[in-house]
């Protein structure tokens, strides 16, 4: 098989910018669309090529990857029929759907690629802005198994980890778990660091000390030194992690599951973004209790 050369990147927020970038300092030939043009100027700059639609890009791309905000925007970006990917593609090519969606769609997707010769993946993944940037994503992949082996080097050029999970479908159901995961890390990080001012302790000794025990995580080594600092810029919006766990919800129901600490974590959320942080980092949960 050849080698793929130009890759057509769809959505360059916070993450999928730095993604695209890294694919630009890689050298691929790299084509992007954003609704918001203007974010993809300092690309263009380097080199990208700015295109006018979706449907442009999967004519002029080899390997087309959206990573947009809601599952609403993935569908029409596949499957408007005026300037929808599905709409200019041609067989042989593989597009990567990475949002975080759900699985129905997912195998939509799947299914519309098939008939048109296409291979789909839906690779969501982990690690917010800091691993977009410093290429250690994990990368949680469903679809074309084809497609996943074929991807491979341009994955390991923006994640340390790339793991194939089976059918179209697959990656968001581990996405979904993964945020289950989160959603527990966010809550628990917000009430040791609530506990531990009222306690009296040093809030940056607490972070240090706990993060070489058994309560290390992520989300404390990477969310609890921004808190301190009172940096509530979006590494992952509240606004997408509420949208992630209703997601995440309503599959475990489909499954006839209840997931109560996940649900009390949603309703936490939820309130932040009625006091007006949707567009905030997910670390401004801490706000509800410390205020302004």
């Amino acid at each position: 098989m050849t080698e793929i050369k130009r890759i057509g990147f769809i959505g360059l927020g916070v993450m999928g910018h730095a993604i695209a970038d890294n694919l630009l300092t890689a050298g691929y030939e790299l084509y992007v669309y954003n609704r918001t043009a203007s974010k993809a100027d300092d690309l263009v700059a380097k080199g990208a090529h700015y295109l006018a639609t979706p449907r442009q890009i999967a004519e002029a791309s080899e390997l087309i990857i959206t990573m947009v905000g809601y599952p609403t925007d993935v569908t029409a970006v596949y499957f408007n029929e005026a300037s929808g990917i599905f709409s200019g593609i041609s067989s042989g090519k593989i597009v990567i759907d990475m949002t975080t969606s759900t699985p129905t769609l997912a195998k939509e997707i799947a299914t519309q690629a098939t008939t048109l010769g296409v291979l789909a993946l839906d690779a969501p993944v982990s690690g917010g802005d800091i691993g977009a940037k410093n290429r250690t994503l994990t990368i949680m992949a469903g679809g074309d198994q084809l497609a996943f082996e074929r991807v491979a080097p341009i994955f390991s050029l923006i994640a340390k980890k790339a793991q194939y999970f089976g059918p179209a479908g697959s990656g968001q159901h581990v996405k979904m778990a993964n945020q289950i995961g989160i959603a527990g890390t966010m809550t628990a990080l917000s009430e040791l660091l609530v506990y531990a001012q009222a306690a009296g302790l040093s809030l940056s000794a607490v972070l240090e000390t706990l993060s070489a025990g058994g309560a290390n995580t992520w989300s404390l080594d990477n969310y609890g030194p921004r808190i301190l600092k009172a940096d509530y810029s979006p590494g992952f919006f509240v606004k997408h992690f509420i949208k992630d766990l209703k997601i995440a919800l309503d599959e475990a129901q489909k499954m006839n599951l209840t997931l109560p600490a996940t649900q009390g974590a949603l309703a936490l959320y939820e309130t932040l973004a009625d006091k007006g942080y949707q567009d905030a980092g997910t670390q401004s949960l801490i706000k509800l209790w410390w205020g302004e």
